[in-house]
């Protein structure tokens, strides 16, 4: 049992169901934790409980029918995930599910009908109430998934078996497996009752009041419910489907949940409910006592809680207040900011370029995305001509003169980001904040020789800026309380997840990415096959290959940076030469694509190659790779780049794009043993995202 669960109550009255055209009543079964929207309903041993004494109470009532809601906006937001930390055997792994399905079948197999009354979110344990109840109805404003193969887990409380016989294979398979894998894809309510997850849709001002009529239509027999047998349907080519998307997203990585989730699919269309529901219990009981679960635990609680907590952040009293900001920069990623800070703050906008040219091309790109955005019903024309009407594009620096807060995105040359600070100094007032966006270049050198150095920070977002959650906020020595608060304020506003870094070259996120990324080049150079060294990383589920990351950030860009490393950091960050001829013959990438998105080996880049003698297996490229990341976390560590080493898996989870399953980086590098290899300790205590 988790010593801190928050108990949700289970709520039992009788509701007359003879204004609504029954003889009889609804006993109605209200889920609450007692807590506002923000703690949704999630069920622990002692919820599970409380939920059982009502399900008792209400069958032993004088009641025709059993109906479950939540408390408002919420219906479940699924298990109770605290347990999890808690559990020390299988035994106990596999008495979660039976207690799960005990109590849920109790409305499956009920004498007296059962509904569910989805008023607000429902996630897993929450959508299974509603799969084990005979009917469910939907508040149009709500939501509704099975996310547990993106937490490693499976639907274990009578989804994976109950949904596919619902829905059929197909849309149980998008439903279990393929949203989840699709950053945790969620269904909006029309969408569940087109699929048939659920029987009606009302608005919330009436949800309760049309959801018992309903009931009471079913009841008096005026409401029918049409169910669909699906045994004759194709169950082989969704599985195939979702296959190819499992091995896309992780590539050859022994991921567990969604092969698993494949597995119990497929049973559903022969499995009785009983034996679905041991199978079910089965897989449950071995992903709970897998590594693979625990890690991933661990990272997505890491990231919940570091989306309400900056780690190191002054009082947020301290932060000024922003009315105006400025870009400085017009091209592709200053445009991306200049929308960000648009559609999020709300403020006027002024960007700005060395020519008219740009500006224009800037401002046209702004005006084109917000144009799209009305076209996606993102936004209606007039929130459109609002937004437009706040942009403003100059040549002129001195129109940055009222602003609170400026970005500057122009190119990563030291000298030039200098002298821009500089003139910028002389127009705009002492309190304005100087951010950079910078990836690798010091930030404290950019603010020697001004005035207010104190007011400068780096600002550093990722690559594509609306879509990656991730921002370092790189504070000088300088950089005072005001200005932090000020930026942590903005990266809120901006719906960022935030870590405070010291400056230093690259970060965090560069400085781990091109130092792992230069083993591998590095090992190319000595004669290793490309082939070989890129899929050296293959079985750990990264989102790309080391040279298909090359290729998205531009061999300049990772040239650039590794010469910045090297510099500033020394040999261990070797400027590969194979990388320097890619970038002087203007060769892009390794890899060439084709129409249906296969990758091949582009001759242009492997002719520049220029073996050596002394290659390597892929084994011994991934072993130095991932010895060389642990040696740069522990030195990262050391110099205080960041507080502890959940930033350092926070950074590599939303800054890299490092799956879930690994915990991040460092609990995948302690439970391998390469930690205490490379570095002599753990990174983690032993329990905290392993088994032990």
């Amino acid at each position: 049992m988790a010593k801190d669960e928050v108990v949700t109550k289970a709520f039992h009255r009788e509701i007359d169901l003879k204004p609504f055209g029954f003889d009889g009543t609804l006993s109605l079964i209200t889920l609450d934790n007692g807590m506002d929207h923000t703690r949704p309903n999630t069920l622990g041993p002692l919820s599970l409980a409380e939920f059982d004494n009502a399900i008792t109470a209400a069958q032993n009532s004088s009641s025709s029918a059993i109906a479950v809601i939540g408390k408002p906006f919420i219906f479940v937001a699924g298990a109770d995930l605290t347990v999890m930390s808690f559990i020390e055997n299988r035994e106990q792994a596999l008495g979660i599910g039976q207690l799960g399905h005990k109590i849920y079948r109790r409305l499956l197999d009920s004498k007296k009908p059962t509904f569910s009354f989805i008023n607000g979110l429902a996630l897993g344990g929450g959508t299974e109430i509603g799969l084990n109840s005979h009917y469910r109805t939907m508040a149009s404003t709500a939501f509704i998934a099975l996310p547990e193969v993106f937490l490693g887990l499976i639907p274990g409380w009578g989804g994976a078996t109950l949904l596919p016989k619902l829905i059929g294979p197909e849309n149980a398979t998008k439903v279990i497996i393929l949203n989840p894998l699709n950053n945790n894809t969620m269904l909006r309510a029309k969408e569940a009752a087109a699929i048939g997850m659920v029987d009606a849709v009302y608005e919330p001002v009436d949800f309760l009041e049309k959801s018992v009529a309903f009931a009471a239509g079913v009841l008096n027999g005026s409401v029918k419910v049409e169910r669909k047998n699906h045994e004759s349907d194709d169950w082989e080519t969704p599985l195939k489907v979702a296959e190819v998307a499992i091995k896309k997203k992780y590539g050859t990585a022994d991921i567990k949940s969604p092969y698993r989730a494949m597995k119990l699919i497929a049973a559903a269309k022969n499995n009785s409910v009983t034996d679905g529901f041991a199978a079910e219990d089965e897989a449950l009981a071995d992903l709970i006592m897998g590594e693979q679960l625990r890690a991933t635990i661990y990272a997505f609680n890491l990231m919940q809680k570091k989306r309400k907590k900056v780690e190191g952040a002054p009082k947020a009293s301290l932060a000024r207040k922003v009315s105006k900001v400025g870009i400085v920069g017009a091209g592709l990623m200053a445009s991306q900011l200049a929308l960000l800070f648009l559609r999020n703050l709300k403020v006027p906008i002024v960007i700005s370029d060395i020519d008219q040219e740009r500006v224009d091309k800037g401002v046209s790109y702004l005006h084109s995305e917000i144009d799209k955005l009305v076209e996606k019903k993102r936004i209606n024309s007039e929130m459109a001509a609002r937004l437009k009407a706040l942009i403003t594009g100059t040549t002129d620096k001195k129109n940055y003169a009222d602003c609170n807060f400026i970005i500057e995105a122009i190119f990563e040359e030291l000298p030039l980001k200098q002298k821009l600070f500089k003139e910028l100094e002389e127009i705009i007032a002492p309190d304005c904040v100087l951010a950079t966006n910078t990836s690798s270049l010091s930030v404290t050198k950019m603010a020697e020789g001004l005035k207010n150095p104190e007011r400068v920070i780096g600002f550093h977002f990722f690559n594509p800026v609306a879509v990656m959650p991730l921002l370092e906020i790189a504070r000088t020595p300088s950089t005072d309380d005001e200005t932090t608060a000020t930026a942590v304020a903005v990266g809120k506003e901006l719906k960022k997840v935030m870590v405070i870094v010291k400056d230093s070259p690259g970060f965090v996120v560069n400085r781990l990415l091109m130092r792992f990324m230069g083993e591998v080049t590095d090992s190319i150079d000595e004669g290793t096959p490309p082939e070989v060294a890129d899929s050296a990383m293959a079985p750990l589920g990264f989102p790309m290959s080391p040279l298909d990351l090359l290729g998205l950030v531009g061999p300049g860009v990772a040239l650039h940076v590794a010469q910045t490393l090297h510099d500033n950091l020394g040999d261990r960050y070797n400027v590969s030469p194979t990388i320097s001829r890619l970038v002087s013959s203007g060769v892009k990438t390794f890899y060439l694509k084709d129409a249906d998105g296969k990758l091949t080996p582009n001759p242009a880049a492997v002719a520049l190659i220029e073996k050596g003698n002394s290659p390597s297996t892929a084994e011994e490229v991934r072993n130095r790779a991932l010895k060389a990341i642990a040696q740069e976390a522990k030195m990262m560590l050391d110099e205080g780049v960041v507080a502890t080493p959940a930033e350092i898996d926070l950074c590599m989870l939303l800054g890299a794009g490092w799956p879930m399953h690994l915990g991040g980086i460092l609990p995948y590098l302690d439970r391998e043993g390469v930690s205490l290899s490379a570095c002599g300790s753990r990174f983690h205590p032993a329990g905290l995202a392993s088994l032990g």
